[in-house]
């Protein structure tokens, strides 16, 4: 696709460049329900309102907060939500723009200079947590007792939760604004590089997406190449990756130092509101949990593959007798809709919302962002799906969780408001996890053939050791890298054994590796956008297996307990949100309760194969 400067979304929802053989037309977004283009005057009017109003509220308050009264302070922070929104809405369009492709320098040069406007803005409104966090408890007690400060009380309590790690004015002030010329760069590089790769395979010059996604090829020579391709291209752009890697470990430590924090991921673990002896907890679980669960069904899949071990481009590939046939976007949608309908028909009317209305963007096309995210943006619009939709299985289970994301945002974001619709990453990862969970089991029901029942438990169990086992390894290296950093800057070879050390004890010993997995490392985004990010994803998982347990057990009433769960966004933590399921993530037992049922899917796998 020629990437054209300014380039307007299409109109209609349902509008595509061209149909992809065999899937369909597929869907694009329909990006003017936020702004009609990037030099649109309803932007520019937006930035100036919150301009106008950010200096408005800076010259009035600013060394004043402590001195407010509860009805004054509950005033003051409604009109910092509206001016929060306001610029929220701009940088979501802006990296919206930007992730349809990124190889277009017109879009990173907007996204850019929209990161740059937003920030002068917002620099602006700093005083006014900072000023917060100075106020005694004592006293922000007393302030709550009036309604208009007291509805805001969960914001409040995330916003003092990092009271201790505040630093002077002046300081947050200078990391706010270098936030643009610091971190979002690197990562900007990062993305417009990755963008930019391209891997020879069968002839032709794919994107990274259309690349990993050789790696579920039917063909195992077509697996072969595809994995030497990726392994070179990365091993040749390895020095770039490292040196991102080693600034932003870098750059996370000062600031680690500086706030106090005792270990690189004890700011995520605030920041998710989830206490380190949980997520301790549960890392300790997976990695205990590796024998039984990951290295089993490696040495299984190795028999099925024909051989012992299992040599990495086969990790993911299709079992010998599973057709894995294409899936055609209207039969995608078909599914998951029918499977969010059977547990909710509310759940499905919102996720109808999105095919309908112009809110998913499908198509692999080169420069776009790999992958697949749901971005919330803000309550006054709507989220906005990405995929790389081609049409395997394993697309249908994405577009089904990307769904989930989305769904719970719309409710969290209609019921909360935008201060408050925010959700901590790991509760964040529930809906999208029960999403994929509610589609397994619906295929699963309707499906009565053997060999077909097998690859649907078989793609399952892959999945769920991709979001619990590779999530957790994920979180390990980071550590491992994260903590040697702080001693000096990791070679290429360094972070390649780091690699390998942990893939090895995750993967366990069925798998054959060679040395072009050493550069693997370098695709994983979260290590660069969300450093810690990704053992959310096992929470999430364990979290909802322990959930549709429940579900399963005592189905009445469950779907209406759910849904209040999801609107609430992020006004209650994990132990509230969990109560009324009687579940408790902080009891030991909890993790393994959840990764029981990943163990009993393989059980059943390996049952079925005996019997064969």
């Amino acid at each position: 696709m020629t990437a054209i400067a300014r380039r307007t979304p299409p109109a209609a929802p349902d509008t595509a460049a061209a149909p992809t053989p065999d899937l369909g037309p597929l869907p694009t977004w329909r990006l003017e329900d936020l702004y009609p283009s990037p030099d649109a005057e309803e932007l520019k009017a937006d930035l100036a309102d919150a301009d106008r109003r950010a200096a408005a509220l800076h010259d009035r308050y600013v060394g004043k907060i402590a001195g407010l009264d509860g009805v004054t302070l509950g005033e003051l922070i409604a009109e910092y939500e509206v001016i929060d929104e306001i610029v929220s809405r701009v940088m979501s369009y802006a990296q919206l723009v930007y992730a349809s492709d990124m190889s277009d320098g017109a879009n990173g040069r907007f996204y850019q200079s929209m990161q740059e406007r937003v920030t002068g803005i917002t620099t602006r409104l700093l005083f006014v947590t900072l000023e917060i966090n100075r106020i005694d408890d004592a006293t922000l007690t007393e302030k709550q007792a009036d309604p208009a400060l007291a509805r805001y009380a969960p914001w409040l309590r995330d916003v003092r939760s990092f009271r201790p790690h505040q630093l002077s004015d002046d300081l947050e002030r200078l990391l706010h604004e270098k936030f643009v010329t610091g971190r979002s760069a690197w990562n900007r590089l990062f993305d417009e590089t990755m963008a930019e790769l391209r891997f020879p395979i069968d002839g032709k010059e794919m994107t990274s997406a259309e690349a990993l996604d050789c790696l579920s090829h039917p063909d195992r020579d077509r697996r072969r190449e595809a994995a030497l391709s990726l392994g070179g291209v990365f091993r040749d752009n390895a020095r770039l990756f490292a040196h991102v890697t080693n600034v932003l470990a870098k750059d996370k430590a000062i600031e680690d130092e500086w706030r106090r924090f005792p270990q690189p991921w004890s700011g995520r673990n605030l920041s998710n509101h989830v206490e380190d002896e949980v997520v301790d907890a549960l890392v300790s679980a997976v990695r205990d949990a590796y024998p039984r669960l990951s290295h089993r069904y490696y040495a299984m899949k190795a028999k099925w593959m024909g051989g012992d071990r299992l040599d990495y481009w086969d990790r993911n590939a299709p079992l010998p007798d599973d057709d894995d046939r294409t899936i055609p976007w209207d039969e995608a949608r078909t599914i998951v809709l029918d499977a969010y309908g059977r547990f909710s028909p509310d759940l499905a009317e919102i996720g109808r919302r999105f095919f309908d209305g112009g809110w998913i963007d499908a198509p692999t096309r080169p420069g776009k962002s790999p992958g697949a995210f749901a971005h919330p943006t803000v309550p006054s619009a709507h989220p906005f799906l990405l995929l790389n939709y081609l049409g395997k299985s394993r697309d249908v289970m994405t577009l089904a969780h990307e769904l989930g994301h989305g769904v719970h945002q719309v409710l969290a974001g209609e019921t909360q408001g935008h201060l408050l619709s925010d959700t901590p990453l790991t509760l964040a990862e529930t809906a999208s996890v029960f999403g994929e969970m509610m589609t397994f089991r619906s295929l699963l029901d309707a499906e009565t053939d053997g060999k077909r029942r097998r690859a649907l438990l078989a793609s399952k169990v892959e999945d769920m050791l991709n979001t619990v086992v590779r999530q957790v390894a994920f979180f390990e290296f980071e550590k491992r890298v994260h903590t040697e950093r702080r001693g000096g800057e990791l070679s290429v070879e360094r972070l390649g054994e780091i690699w390998m050390d942990v893939q090895r004890e995750s993967l366990g010993p069925a798998l054959n590796f060679d040395e072009t997995y050493a550069y693997f490392w370098t695709y994983i985004p979260h290590f660069i956008h969300s450093p810690f990010y990704v053992y959310a994803y096992a929470f999430g998982d364990c979290l909802v297996n322990s959930l549709y347990a429940v579900y399963r057990d005592q189905p009445d009433g469950f779907a209406e307990r759910y849904l209040d769960m999801l609107r609430a966004g992020g006004t209650k933590r994990h132990q509230e949100l969990l109560a009324p399921f009687g579940l408790n993530a902080g009891d030991p037992a909890f993790w393994g309760r959840g990764l029981a049922v990943i163990g009993d899917l393989i059980e059943e796998l390996a049952a079925a194969d005996s019997s064969d």
